[in-house]
C-alpha cells in the first residue's frame, strides 16, 4: 500500500507539460476573476451605485415632506424605506460596516439615521460625491436638499478598501473560485490535450522510429511553436545520417583495400610454406595463414555489414524462395562443417517465399549457420529447418554449442560485442550482420537455447503475398 502511495506520489511530482499548463489556465482565471473583483471595487468607489440615482433621494425628501407633523409615522416610514433599500442593495444589516447609511435633516435638526454606529456625515457641497471622513472611517457621500422645503438627505456608502475587507471575508471573492474552478479543470485539460494532439503525433512518429531509420520526419505541422522543433531534428537526422554514411564509406573503403594486401600476403606465405622444409618456419607459416583468415574474414564481415546497411529499399520487394536459398548455402558451406567434422540436417516443410534482397540474405544465412558449425563440437550437428508460420516464414538454426547465457542473448547483436567466456576467437560482427539484414526486412530475429543446451536462433520475416509454387519438399 504505501509503495503504491508512492509511486503514485512520484508520478504526481515528476515534472508535467499538461499540469504546468492546466495550472497556467487556473491561475489565469484567478487573475481575470481578481482584475474583475478589483475594478468592481474601482467603479464602486468612483461612480457609487447607491449615490448616483435622484429619485432616492426624492422620494425620501417626499417621504420627511409629507410625514413632517406626524414624528412617529415619519420615523417608521423612513426606517422601512431605509430597510428595503439595504435589502435591494443585499444587505439586511443596517449596523454592518459594508452597508449604506441614510441621514435626513429638517433644517438643522437629524430627524432620521440609519444606525447610532455611525456619526453625522456632513458633505462640503450639495449635490456632488465626496470621500468624507467620519468615526475614523472614509465614506463615499452625497447630499441633496429640497428645492421646496429645508430637508436634506445624505446617503454614503463605505470606502473602496471596507469594501474589500468585507468581500473577502464574506467570500464574494474566494467562495466563485472555490465553486468554479473544479468545474473548469476538465475543458482545461481537455482544450490543453486537444492543444498538444500535434506534439503526441511527432513524438508518436519518433518514438516508432528504428536505430537504422534516420530519414526525415513525414509530418511537418503548420504551427510556429511546434515547426522549429521538427526542422531541428530532421536536421539533426540529416546530420548524423550523413555522418554515417560517411563512416560507412570509409569502413567499406578500407575493408576493399584491405583485401588485396591481405590476398597477396596469403599467397605469398603459401609459397613460402611450400617452399620450406623447415617444420618450426613451416608452423610459423601455417599460424600466419590463420591469421591472415581471421583477418579477411574479419574483412569480410565488415562488407557484408556495409552492404547489409547500405541497402536501398527499392531493392527490397524480389521474391526469392527461402528454403532453395538456403539448401544452395548449405551446399557451399558442406566443405567447411565436413572439415570440422559436423554435420548439418536440412527439414523443408514446404516452399517458403518471402520478399528480399538475395545477397543480404545470403549473408544472413550464411552467417548463421557458420556460427553454429564455429561453436558446435566435432562430431555435433547443425539442423536448420525452414517452414511457414502464419503469415511469417520461418528459419531456425540449431547447433550443440555452449549457448549464450541469457543476460547476454540482446548484446551479442551489437557489433563487436562477444561473450567474455566464449574461448573460440571471432569478430563479434557475425550475429550483428544477421540482425541488421532482418530488421531491414522486417522481420524479427531472436535467440534462445535447445533441449542440449546449445543456441537456437529463430528468424521470422514477412511471407511474400503471391501465389506459391507446389510445395517443395526436402531433406
Amino acid at each position: 500500500m504505501m509503495r503504491a502511495l508512492a509511486r503514485r506520489w512520484k508520478n504526481w511530482t515528476r515534472p508535467s507539460l499538461m499540469r504546468r499548463l492546466l495550472l497556467a489556465q487556473m491561475g489565469v482565471v484567478a487573475l481575470l476573476w481578481t482584475m474583475a473583483t478589483g475594478l468592481l471595487l474601482y467603479d464602486s468607489y468612483e461612480d457609487p451605485e447607491l449615490l448616483k440615482f435622484d429619485k432616492i433621494f426624492q422620494t425620501v425628501m417626499a417621504i420627511a415632506q409629507n410625514t413632517a407633523d406626524q414624528p412617529g409615522k415619519q420615523q417608521q416610514t423612513l426606517a422601512a424605506f431605509d430597510a428595503a433599500l439595504l435589502e435591494a442593495m443585499g444587505d439586511g444589516d443596517a449596523s454592518s460596516d459594508a452597508s449604506a447609511v441614510m441621514q435626513v435633516w429638517q433644517g438643522d435638526r437629524l430627524i432620521y439615521r440609519s444606525t447610532a454606529a455611525v456619526p453625522v456625515i456632513l458633505n462640503n457641497a450639495l449635490n456632488r460625491i465626496e470621500t468624507v471622513k467620519a468615526g475614523g472611517r472614509e465614506w463615499r457621500a452625497r447630499t441633496l436638499a429640497s428645492t421646496t422645503s429645508d430637508v436634506r438627505v445624505m446617503l454614503a456608502e463605505p470606502s473602496v478598501w471596507r469594501l474589500t475587507v468585507t468581500i473577502m471575508n464574506r467570500g464574494y471573492y474566494l467562495l466563485p473560485l472555490v465553486i468554479s474552478l473544479p468545474f473548469l479543470v476538465f475543458p482545461a485539460w481537455l482544450s490543453v490535450r486537444l492543444a498538444l494532439r500535434p506534439w503526441r503525433r511527432v513524438s508518436q512518429e519518433t518514438a516508432e522510429r528504428g536505430p537504422a531509420d534516420l530519414t526525415p520526419l513525414s509530418y511537418m505541422p503548420p504551427h510556429k511553436e511546434l515547426k522549429p522543433l521538427v526542422q531541428s531534428i530532421n536536421s539533426l537526422l540529416q546530420r548524423v545520417r550523413d555522418s554515417t554514411s560517411r563512416e560507412r564509406s570509409l569502413i567499406a573503403d578500407a575493408a576493399h583495400e584491405l583485401r588485396t594486401p591481405l590476398a597477396a600476403m596469403r599467397v605469398n606465405v603459401e609459397a613460402l610454406k611450400e617452399q620450406s622444409t623447415d617444420e618450426r618456419q613451416r608452423e610459423l607459416m601455417g599460424n600466419l595463414l590463420r591469421s591472415n583468415d581471421r583477418a579477411a574474414r574479419l574483412v569480410g564481415q565488415l562488407l557484408q555489414l556495409m552492404r547489409s546497411d547500405a541497402v536501398p529499399d527499392n531493392t527490397l520487394p524480389v521474391m526469392l524462395s527461402l528454403d532453395a536459398l538456403v539448401q544452395d548455402r548449405l551446399a557451399m558451406i558442406e566443405s567447411l562443417a565436413s572439415s570440422h567434422r559436423i554435420e548439418l540436417e536440412l527439414v523443408c516443410e514446404d516452399l517458403v517465399p518471402v520478399l528480399g534482397e538475395r545477397e543480404s540474405l545470403v549473408s544472413m544465412i550464411d552467417n548463421l549457420i557458420n556460427n553454429a558449425i564455429k561453436y558446435s563440437p566435432p562430431g555435433g550437428a547443425v539442423v536448420v529447418h525452414v517452414s511457414r508460420d502464419g503469415a511469417q516464414a520461418l528459419l531456425t538454426v540449431a547447433d550443440q554449442g555452449p549457448g549464450v547465457p541469457s543476460a547476454l542473448r540482446e548484446r551479442v547483436f551489437d557489433r563487436f560485442f562477444r561473450n567474455p567466456d566464449q574461448s573460440q576467437s571471432g569478430s563479434g560482427l557475425g550475429l550483428a550482420i544477421v540482425k541488421s539484414v532482418v530488421d531491414r526486412h522486417g522481420g524479427e530475429v531472436t535467440l534462445g537455447a535447445t533441449a542440449s543446451g546449445g543456441l537456437l536462433a529463430t528468424v521470422r520475416l514477412p511471407l511474400a503475398m503471391a501465389d506459391a509454387p507446389q510445395p517443395l519438399l526436402c531433406s
